[in-house]
């Protein structure tokens, strides 16, 4: 039995510890627009409109809507063929939500006239207009203006200070990624229009200009402020000419990634100045109020439920009743640190179909113990000790429980793969409530059970757990 107890404490130890943890960290569930307030548009796109555009968009929304300071996770998905459905909980300025959404990145060829190994630019810790002075990054980027911006690489994070735009995506005719069978490298084949062949050629030949190793020979090709390549000239290209004709090739690597990297660059320079033409075609403003009248009557019908679960275990099961009142206190306790730590480290936010579906889950956990606790009846009915129950009655049960679990845990996995939206958020609740009474049950209510037949509440009257069988 002590080491029964010994099991017993440090599951609530860390159910009850660990939830006691993470919210004096200040740690809580990220709370979704339905939930919490904010602005949800829906762009439609034009008939016909590339996917890979469509995906390329949705990733320059998110790093735009990153910098805008009071989002707290945003939810921008693809809807259908032609539709994004961007979700920005904690805003309410309408007009700040469109203009984030509304306009893709801005793609430009910049010449390389410093780099600064590190993260923090030179003019860190002074007074410069439009400089942070913290990092000593530029804080809006002017594509007409000299800029100081992040370059992270395999080899490390620097700061390049990059000159104005010379050549424009508009420039880039096309960009494919292909492997080099000479060098046995992945890299991304472009082609330019003619006036983009000229300031390419240009630009080139001012980079080569300097020698090898030199960084003022790199060209940043940056997106939106961010830089997604600073490839450097490569030696043979003469500084008179530059790489003419119309084409460059940039060399990406050899790594497993490469092929990768090459692809999403490719993707970028084709796409990454040509505007979709989004329409909006929704504009929803939840208010904060609503959002926590949201909130207080989900907790209101999750807890009401939980009474009237916990009342009618008692009255049914009686002493085996308080094992299930406690098991889901242990189980909601994991479950709000569960989403506590998925959304400070994965951004999982909590919705209100996410607690539907916690809801929903309250009742899958009380039939787990429902199986079990009649399985435990049968067994003393039929003349078995009630220790002995105990531990046959969560043998036989179990594989119910695990069968029924696995049932659960299918549909949600297929919901959150198929649907789009709310929906999502409905099954990873749902998904992840069933993994959690699948251990529950294992390392809880089992040890509990054992415990409890062994003091007076196993054979002692009618509240007992034999008095429940009889």
């Amino acid at each position: 039995m002590a080491r029964r107890l010994v099991g017993l404490v440090v599951v609530l130890a860390i159910a009850w510890g660990g939830l006691a943890a993470i919210l004096a960290l200040g740690i809580t569930p990220r709370l979704g627009l339905d939930l919490q307030g904010g602005t949800a548009v829906v762009l439609t796109a034009p008939d016909g409109t590339d996917p890979e555009l469509l995906e390329v968009a949705t990733d320059i929304m998110t790093r735009r809507i990153a910098d805008f300071g009071e989002v707290q996770e945003p939810d921008i998905a693809i809807s259908g063929d032609d539709t994004v459905v961007v979700q920005l909980p904690g805003v309410e300025d309408e007009e700040r939500a469109i203009a984030a959404v509304g306009q893709t990145g801005l793609l430009s060829f910049r010449p390389v006239l410093d780099a600064f190994s590190g993260a923090t630019g030179p003019l860190a810790g002074t007074d410069t207009e439009g400089i942070d002075p913290e990092t000593g990054l530029t804080i809006e980027d002017d594509v007409d203006e000299e800029a100081y911006l992040l370059n992270e690489t395999d080899f490390g994070t620097e700061v390049l200070h990059v000159g104005p735009s010379r050549l424009g995506g508009s420039g880039v005719s096309d960009a494919i990624p292909i492997f080099e069978p000479t060098s046995a490298v992945w890299a991304t084949s472009l082609s330019f229009t003619g006036e983009g062949a000229e300031a390419f050629a240009a630009l080139t030949a001012e980079a080569a200009s300097f020698p090898v190793g030199d960084p003022r020979r790199q060209i940043a090709i940056v997106l939106d402020g961010e830089v997604i390549s600073a490839p450097a000239v490569n030696p043979d290209v003469s500084p008179t000419t530059g790489i003419s004709g119309g084409s460059a090739l940039i060399t990406v690597g050899a790594s497993e990634d490469a092929q990768e990297e090459a692809g999403e660059l490719a993707v970028v320079l084709r796409y990454g100045s040509l505007p979709v033409a989004f329409e909006v075609s929704a504009v929803q403003k939840v208010s904060a109020s609503l959002g926590t009248d949201s909130l207080r009557a989900g907790l209101v019908a999750g807890l009401l439920g939980l009474g009237l679960v916990a009342l009618a275990l008692l009255v049914v099961y009686r002493a085996l009743g308080l094992v299930a009142i406690l098991g889901l206190t242990v189980f909601s306790a994991l479950l709000v640190a569960l989403f506590g730590l998925l959304g400070e480290a994965q951004g999982l936010t909590l919705t209100l179909a996410g607690v539907t579906g916690i809801i929903v889950s309250i009742g899958i956990t009380a039939d787990s113990y429902i199986v079990y606790f009649e399985r435990v009846k049968d067994k003393i009915r039929e003349g078995m000790a009630v220790e002995d129950a105990g531990e046959e009655g969560f043998r036989l049960a179990f594989r119910t429980i695990l069968t029924a679990d696995t049932v659960s845990l299918l549909a949600a996995i297929l919901l959150w793969m198929l649907a789009v939206g709310a929906v999502k958020g409905f099954a990873i609740a749902l998904g992840l409530a069933t993994l959690l009474d699948i251990v529950v049950a294992r390392t809880f209510t089992r040890r509990a059970v054992q415990t409890l037949a062994e003091t007076p509440l196993g054979t002692g009257g009618w509240f007992s757990i034999e008095g429940a069988a009889r």
